[in-house]
């Protein structure tokens, strides 16, 4: 794979006439010194009614993307619709500050409306685009397309809960966070200023979104759901395996008589390595009609990580266990019943993941714990003074005095634990679950107690009625 060009991403899209090609940056020109209390960097982005700039916050120490909204003197050249439609989007996406908390979106951390140059501070994504990765000879391993993809869905089923329809799904509004091998490792939604608000009284701007990617209802400027969304996200999957997306016009009534009447190409004539499974995936979220898609952001999720995980597509690391995989696991296990979305992404990414042969001992007994394991596929059995005292299987956890107990002496494990179904387990220790977010810790607080509460009545029945208890 290519490397990608040096520009950042800047937790927010501008329009395809802004941006700049890596041997183009963005003109540095009257660059300002400071953006209220930021230290303006660099300049990122020029839109035709904004710039987005890279800039310090000294407080938090950490850096952040500012769009400012150009001086009114400036931008009324563009005429007065303009002006009402860029005062529309911005006060669209300044109405979000501090709301949208996820893994996958981008924050808009605050918005400052009343200055003379209204401007948006944004969590900064250094990496680029998605549309980076949308060339022929860019092609991202299919692998990691439907992780990215599943990660989208997430996101976007989390704004729709929100109360919010993105409308303006593309490549170019979503951020690939890069890792050191160029590999894109990570995405996150931005760009909301075509956001619509489900519960707002406000007055409502239709018919907006890019062209290519738009569903027919949305083109229609009817009446919107999340199933508008979906098919931008499938018109996105397309164009990341295909290189290309999946309606292509000279003119744009013949490019809408396409989507409107035309069905996409299948995938698999397109790209080695689709097969029916995945090609069937994205063609469902391409359907015409809004019924014939998925019925919710959940179902499309998953589809997209049932492809990795029953092994429907190549995997580049075979070994390797997906992000999708871990989240879906979680969910499925009792243990995390209580978790939010965003506590679950916590876990995913900060657990250690590991798979266990028959025979291996988790805990011998005589040592001190410093690990809880959550069973999340297998089986192990406990072991006491040679007999065997309980057998624990999917959704239960072992080595939980290692988190509760209060000094080390109540840490020493009495029993031996012991694999007898090959086994992967999610395991923390004391501190990294000391470094997770409040809300996370909150939640193993809860689960734990619900695990000692089940313990002691499981120990209080077996006393009262040992012959019941085998």
């Amino acid at each position: 794979m290519s490397t990608p060009p040096a520009s950042s991403a800047t937790g927010e899209s501008l329009p395809p006439s802004s941006t700049f090609p890596a041997s183009e940056p963005p003109s540095q020109a009257e660059l300002p010194s400071h953006i209220g209390k930021y230290k303006v960097i660099r300049r990122l982005g020029e839109g035709a009614t904004a710039d987005v700039f890279l800039c310090h916050d000294a407080f938090q120490d950490r850096h952040v993307a500012i769009k400012k909204v150009r001086a009114w003197k400036e931008a009324s050249r563009s005429g007065e619709a303009a002006l009402n439609m860029r005062d529309h989007f911005f006060a669209a996406e300044a109405s979000l500050a501090g709301r949208l908390t996820h893994p996958n979106v981008v924050q808009i951390l605050d918005a400052v409306t009343d200055a003379p140059e209204p401007y948006l501070v944004m969590e900064f994504v250094p990496g680029v685009t998605l549309k980076h990765f949308c060339r022929a000879d860019r092609l991202l391993p299919l692998d990691q397309i439907v992780e990215l993809g599943f990660k989208c869905a997430m996101a976007l089923g989390y704004c729709f809960r929100q109360g919010l329809i993105h409308r303006d799904v593309k490549p170019a509004n979503l951020l690939a966070v890069i890792d050191e091998q160029g590999q894109a490792v990570d995405v996150k939604v931005s760009d909301f200023g075509s956001a619509l608000h489900l519960e707002s009284d406000q007055t409502q701007v239709h018919r907006v979104g890019s062209l290519a990617y738009m569903a027919p209802e949305q083109l229609e400027g009817g009446d919107l759901d999340a199933r508008a969304d979906m098919y931008a996200l499938g018109a996105v999957l397309y164009h990341l395996i295909a290189g290309k997306p999946p309606f292509e016009a000279p003119a744009q009534m013949a490019l809408m008589h396409q989507i409107y009447h035309q069905p996409p190409k299948s995938l698999q004539e397109l790209r080695d390595g689709v097969g029916p499974e995945m090609d069937a995936v994205v063609l469902r979220a391409l359907a015409k009609r809004p019924e014939d898609r998925y019925r919710d952001w959940d179902e499309f999720a998953r589809a997209l990580s049932d492809l990795v995980a029953k092994q429907l597509i190549p995997l580049a690391r075979f070994t390797e266990v997906k992000d999708s995989e871990r989240f879906n696991l979680l969910r499925e296990l009792e243990f995390f019943a209580e978790f939010g979305d965003v506590e679950l992404w916590e876990v995913v990414r900060r657990a250690r993941w590991r798979r266990y042969p028959v025979g291996h001992h988790l805990f011998k007994r005589g040592q001190e714990g410093n690990s809880v394991h959550i069973i999340a596929l297998g089986a192990v059995e406990v072991v006491r003074e040679g007999r065997v005292a309980a057998q624990l299987g999917v959704g239960t956890s072992v080595g939980e005095m290692a988190y509760l107990a209060p000094n080390p002496e109540m840490r020493t494990h009495s029993t031996d634990v012991r694999v007898t179904q090959v086994c992967t387990t999610v395991s923390f220790t004391p501190q990294l679950i000391g470094s997770l977010s409040g809300e996370c810790q909150h939640r193993f607080d809860r689960a734990f107690i619900k695990v000692l509460v089940r313990r002691l009545h499981a120990a209080h029945e077996q006393l009262a009625h040992p012959r019941r208890i085998l």
